[in-house]
């Protein structure tokens, strides 16, 4: 199958401001069983009337068929084509005028998955990159090389999401520190598979920290 059909041609759908006038813009991944829709709310949340809003939907309500933490390979070719589709994304925003500086990756559970993946396999300064609930993919995490040159990167979830184990949040973190991103990772304790405020107020503030060039 190729991987460059999946998720290719799937709706992309905007919030915000014009891409053309947008100060920055936010890439919103969805999670698993979710729409492009439901991950464009937390838009009204955030409350940044500069920014554009991209939300691309994954087929068939997914990024990729199993748990994040099963080898890359049962995941395949569903993930290469996410990925892809997040880098066509990033790509058509630079021929509009938009560096990757002012570029910010955002994802919800498996979205957050995909953001975080994404930004570690080509890594340079972004705008900032929110995972809110996941984590890096893979059984075992390879050897990721390269600088994110004091991007920074926000990692949130429970202590305790019976999807997200806490221990890959953690080694997620470690792998964005080696690549000399700007971290801040929370466990909060007790929390539920969702999104709480103070993650939307740590986004907020990486989002108003953005200048245009």
């Amino acid at each position: 199958m190729n991987a460059n059909g999946l998720h290719q041609g799937q709706p992309i759908l905007h919030a915000g401001a014009p891409v053309e006038s947008a100060k920055a813009v936010m890439i919103m991944l969805h999670g698993r069983g979710a729409t492009a829709e439901d991950i464009l709310t937390l838009a009204n949340e955030f409350d940044q009337s500069e920014f554009a809003y991209l939300a691309p939907q994954a087929a068939g309500y997914q990024w990729y068929p199993n748990r994040f933490i099963m080898p890359v390979a049962s995941n395949e070719p569903y993930l290469s084509s996410a990925l892809r589709l997040v880098d066509d994304i990033v790509v058509k925003l630079r021929s509009d005028g938009i560096p990757k500086t002012n570029v910010l990756l955002l994802g919800f559970s498996q979205g957050a998955c995909l953001a975080l993946e994404y930004a570690a396999r080509n890594p340079q300064r972004y705008g900032g990159v929110a995972a809110l609930s996941g984590g890096l993919i893979g059984d075992v995490l390879p050897e990721y090389s390269g600088s994110m040159d004091k991007t920074p990167v926000f990692l949130g979830c429970s202590d305790r999401d019976f999807h997200i184990p806490k221990e890959r949040v953690t080694e997620s973190a470690s792998v964005f520190r080696m690549l000399g991103a700007n971290v801040t990772d929370i466990l909060y304790p007790n929390m539920g598979h969702t999104v709480n405020e103070d993650e939307i107020t740590a986004v907020r503030n990486m989002m108003a920290s953005i200048h245009t060039n």
